[in-house]
């Protein structure tokens, strides 16, 4: 099996660690190909005596699938838990089921641990830990030969800390052995270079009770509790909207890789019916879906991943460690709006496969959250510009009806909103920046609101810079 470089040299530098300690934390950004590193790993150890047998922990039945796959094909043995095999793998969700006779082969063999999207791991106390942690500290921690932790978002939502991690002062940030980002994937053309699309609008009329406000952007709009996030990715053409310039950009990228894919990512199962409905019917896309109500849901990805099938639509089935490389637009109308899942979201559309055009495109909502992880990011490199703006020559109105009182006390939720977006269009310039055009939305609420500003759509090139520098 040919490794990357940065494979080779992070096997390279657990080996000199595995002399002194038994712990190895890598942090490699989304898409690079860490279980293939970590398979690697697990055969030089073999090889060396050092280890009898390989347990693999991730997030999802759907990633087991893949670890099982390359670490067979690798070791050249089964990896299936039974009578023989090398190792097996299981989910987090599982180890609590595992028995004492099963953590008593830690005690009684040289055992390899390996721990996919660790961060999934909390606390490095029994007193601060999740179930799974627990599990980890009570029978991994000191019973292991060796173990790994892989993680490319090295970073929980809650800011608590990650098992068997270690801490750097003074600002207590996680300490990794080998750490590989997103800029030096791109350059090493292991990723391919992101583009972040953020739709915003510089000029939001709502009107209560004949009182006016002015808003300068979604994200100042979203401020007060008027108006919420849930309402705009749930509504109709907003979805039509988004779902429109997706379906544009992919059909783009299919002029040059036929093969390519889009993923959908929505809120909830009701939201992606409704979404995977507009795609089939409105747009006349192909597409499937996968949720947690899927009989197979394993199935359905890898059938859509050996298809030539247009979009996938999917509530929290296809995330981190899921690799479907022909996956390069994403729309992104999840309610989720943490760090971590923005970041594992992206990581979805990033690995490079063998097709001509290696382009990667997500589409959001310029929400405050979502606008700050892709800015947070350009801030870091001062020495190029990663941002470019345009903006539309019409401009998008919205009128939406009063209701009675007693229905005005309801708030938005639940209300739907009657929107035109057949107006709007997104075009190239150079092969990376955008235009867009006005439409008109309607919603039923207690207020009127116009967007009456010129609607804009933000191209933000991604590079990873934190990784380089931790």
């Amino acid at each position: 099996m040919k490794l990357r470089q940065w494979q080779s040299q992070c096997v390279d530098a657990a080996l000199v660690r595995y002399q002194t300690q038994s712990h190895f934390m890598c942090l490699a950004t989304p898409g690079a190909g860490k279980t293939i590193m970590a398979a690697e790993l697990a055969a030089r150890l073999i090889a060396m005596g050092k280890i009898d047998f390989v347990l693999c922990f991730s997030p999802s039945s759907e990633v087991n699938d893949s670890i099982r796959s390359t670490f067979s094909k690798r070791l050249d043995k089964r990896f299936d838990g039974l009578m023989g095999a090398i190792g097996s793998v299981y989910t987090y969700q599982f180890m609590p089921s595992l028995t004492e006779a099963f953590w008593q082969l830690l005690r009684t063999h040289k055992v390899f641990v390996i721990m996919d999207e660790v961060h999934h791991l909390k606390g490095n106390l029994l007193s601060n830990a999740n179930a799974w942690g627990e599990e980890v500290l009570l029978n991994i921690q000191y019973h292991a030969a060796y173990t790994l932790a892989l993680s490319g978002t090295p970073w929980r939502s809650d800011k608590a800390p990650i098992v068997l991690s270690r801490f750097t002062e003074p600002d207590n940030t996680i300490h990794c052995d080998f750490s590989y980002g997103l800029k030096q994937a791109i350059a090493d053309n292991v990723c391919r270079q992101p583009n972040i699309v953020l739709i915003d609008n510089n000029k939001i009329k709502l009107e209560i009770d004949q009182e006016i406000e002015i808003f300068a952007s979604i994200a100042d709009l979203l401020l007060g509790p008027r108006y919420s996030y849930q309402a705009l990715i749930n509504h109709h053409q907003i979805m039509h909207y988004m779902l429109n310039q997706s379906v544009k950009k992919l059909a783009e990228i299919r002029l040059s890789n036929p093969n390519a894919g889009g993923l959908v990512v929505a809120a909830s199962i009701k939201h992606a019916k409704r979404l995977l409905q507009i795609l089939v019917s409105d747009l006349k896309q192909s597409a499937c879906i996968v949720t947690s109500n899927s009989k197979h849901p394993s199935c359905i990805i890898d059938g859509f991943r050996q298809s030539h099938t247009q979009w996938i639509v999917s509530v929290g089935m296809i995330s981190e460690g899921t690799d479907i490389p022909r996956l390069q637009v994403c729309c992104h109308l999840s309610r989720i709006k943490t760090e971590m899942h923005y970041r594992q979201v992206l990581g979805r559309i990033l690995r490079v496969n063998s097709d001509d055009t290696q382009q990667a495109w997500l589409f959001t909502l310029a929400e405050s959250s979502l606008t700050e992880f892709a800015y947070r990011i350009d801030q870091d490199l001062p020495e190029q510009s990663v941002v470019i703006e345009q903006t539309g020559s019409q401009d998008l109105n919205l009128e939406l009806p009063q209701l009675t009182s007693s229905e005005a006390t309801q708030g938005n939720i639940g209300h739907e909103l009657h929107v035109d977006l057949s107006g709007f269009s997104l075009s190239n310039t150079n092969g990376h920046a955008s235009t867009s055009h006005k439409s008109a939305i309607d919603e039923e609420n207690s207020y009127n609101l116009a967007l009456l500003g010129s609607y804009k759509e933000q191209i933000v090139r991604m590079f990873d810079n934190y990784l380089l520098s931790s």
